[in-house]
């Protein structure tokens, strides 16, 4: 396994995976080690679905043209707009992001074909919906954010790639209706899984960071 440093360095969002499944005995070693998460007063709020093999294709094909068709209405609502350096950060990332692709500013089609294989998972043979008890509101949605990190970073240390889908919970209601999961069940995210297809030129693509001088702020 690797250092704990290692794994959150080298860990990126894979968006391009091999068609090989992650064996039982290693997802059962993510989920272990995701489920030591701390959370508020213990309560380890986060309820799980693994999705794979072919139920997984269901979902993603079915999921993909629901998007396409449908306005997003997610339980967490999404910030109105972004500003300052956020924006600044975020259109960095879509612009790397799609010049890695070579897909020209302005290409509505190829955007938009790009921005639905979320609803695929980017074929990931496994997806992992994260859930949360309504009732708990944001506290909720903290422990599972918490929850989500142990997972991606566990996974990493097992040579699994993954990437962290905000997109996933865009349509609660079509992903509680197809997996039968009761209205009082709030979807915080996704998580797609599996081996990365290391000759994929999106894998190239890295996220720049700030120094950590530029957030943190030290009183003595």
């Amino acid at each position: 396994m690797q250092t704990v440093e290692a794994a959150i360095r080298n860990r990126y969002s894979c968006r391009a995976y091999q068609d090989r499944p992650v064996d039982r005995d290693i997802i059962d070693q993510i989920l272990q080690v995701a489920q030591h998460a701390p959370s508020w007063c213990n309560v380890q709020p986060w309820e799980v679905v693994i999705v794979s093999g072919q139920a997984a294709r269901q979902f993603g094909e079915a999921y993909r043209q629901h998007a396409a068709e449908t306005p997003p209405e997610p339980d967490f609502a999404w910030p109105p707009h972004y500003q300052d350096e956020h924006q600044l950060r975020r259109r960095e990332c879509g612009l790397s992001l799609y010049q890695t692709l070579g897909i020209a500013k302005g290409d509505k089609a190829a955007t938009g074909h790009q921005m639905l294989e979320n609803y695929r998972f980017f074929g990931a043979p496994h997806v992992a919906l994260i859930t949360t008890p309504r009732y708990l509101g944001v506290y909720g949605a903290i422990d599972c954010g918490i929850y989500v990190a142990n997972f991606v970073m566990a996974a990493q240390s097992l040579g699994v790639a993954t990437i962290i889908q905000a997109a996933l919970a865009s349509h609660p209601a079509f992903v509680r209706s197809h997996f039968n999961l009761p209205d009082n069940k709030a979807v915080v995210c996704g998580i797609a899984f599996g081996y990365e297809d290391a000759e994929a030129k999106i894998n190239t693509f890295r996220t720049t960071r700030e120094t950590f001088d530029k957030v943190v702020r030290f009183i003595d």
